[in-house]
């Protein structure tokens, strides 16, 4: 009896580790050519098992390919975070010598950690779409995650004191980038299942004003809070001369001036493309009839849970230097304050998902809430 194919995908998953600890114990292989070279040898080989592994079924999702690639790297994540914690050793000295410096910071031993979240959703969906069931969600959950992790590592260590020692190792990355954003196309394109409602329990919703919904009106206040804070922290470390500016950076988040470069690009990635995103969340929210609030709400729930967990860990963490850290007298209004900017994007989702007749397009009279319809 064969096992089911994410417990395949997770077992193949575990050459990572083999692999780094092999490498680590042989010279040849520690030059950053050959790290290169046998880094997209594996991811080859792993890519001719996963074909291999599903070979007897009759139709494959391309999509289950790249979230099999990624589980690959979300263990091979995970075993550097538990060797700079000092959980394990022997796997990652010559990869962070010759591979990629940067993985021994703060901030990529937090985005490490953050791998099992993205492990346990990509088997998850897995496991779903090889059952038969609905995955859309879930993926636009990793989806969105994985490109905001991806969209400050990069710049992060371009930009960063890492910049004048990047390796040809580093530029792996660059595939598994423009993968998560050929997925996230894939998954937005694909209809949604929904429930259908009544016409009239949809036009009785949606004729309600603001006020009469006391939880929307809260998510709204919240937003413009989380867009506020936004710009806030952009001028701070755009170097605003404003004392407010002044006093927030050296007073309340010194790591936001930490020349690993990884917090001032997220701060930026916030002010350029998070404020935006979130003015126009704050439409939808008011405006109804806006279907597209049920997945880019999930989207951006993914990604602020992914930033903000590197963020507040990172600005607590040993290797941070003290002077970077956050301030021992401050810490509790600073990480309530982003833990906040992560909890409010996923209330959102969920207040979306959990009743979304506000958001949908009118239906004929006479269908019923048991229904399904795609839309």
């Amino acid at each position: 009896m064969k096992p089911p194919v994410e417990v395949s995908v997770f077992l193949l998953s575990l050459l990572g580790p083999g692999v780094l600890f092999t490498m680590n114990q042989i010279p040849a292989f520690q030059e950053p050519l050959p790290i290169l070279g046998m880094g997209m040898f594996v991811l080859g080989s792993v890519l001719l098992l996963l074909i291999l592994t599903v070979r007897h079924k009759t139709k494959v999702d391309p999509l289950f390919y790249v979230f099999a690639e990624f589980t690959f790297g979300g263990v091979v994540g995970l075993t550097n975070a538990l060797q700079q914690d000092g959980f394990i050793s022997g796997f990652m000295d010559f990869y962070l010598k010759m591979g990629e410096p940067h993985l021994s910071t703060s901030y990529a031993v937090m985005m490490s950690y953050w791998e099992v979240v993205h492990l346990v959703l990509l088997l998850a969906v897995i496991h779903r779409m090889f059952s038969g069931k609905s995955y859309r969600s879930l993926g636009l959950l990793w989806a969105g995650s994985s490109i905001a992790n991806q969209t400050v590592l990069i710049p992060g260590v371009v930009v960063g004191k890492y910049g004048s020692n990047i390796r040809l190792a580093f530029w792996r990355n660059a595939p598994f980038f423009l993968m998560s954003f050929w997925a996230a196309s894939r998954l937005f394109s694909r209809p949604r299942e929904m429930p259908i409602v009544t016409a009239d329990q949809i036009a009785a919703e949606q004729k309600k004003g603001l006020l009469s919904r006391p939880a929307d009106l809260l998510l709204s206040l919240l937003l413009l809070g989380a867009v506020a804070f936004f710009v806030f922290r952009g001028f701070v470390v755009l170097d605003c001369p404003l004392d407010a500016c002044f006093t927030y950076i050296y007073q309340y988040e010194p790591y936001l001036k930490d020349p690993v470069g990884f917090s001032r690009v997220m701060m930026l990635v916030y002010f350029f493309y998070a404020a935006p995103l979130v003015s126009v969340l704050l439409y939808g929210l008011n405006t109804p009839g806006c279907s597209w609030m049920l997945d880019w709400t999930i989207f951006f729930a993914g990604a602020m849970a992914q930033t903000q967990w590197c963020h507040i860990g990172a600005s607590l963490h040993s290797r941070t230097p003290f002077t970077y850290r956050t301030p021992a007298d401050k810490r509790w209004p600073v990480i309530a304050l982003n833990v906040l900017l992560a909890v409010v994007p996923a209330l959102l989702a969920l207040r979306c998902r959990t009743n979304p007749a506000f958001f949908m397009k009118p239906v004929p009279k006479g269908q019923s809430n048991d229904d399904k319809k795609k839309n």
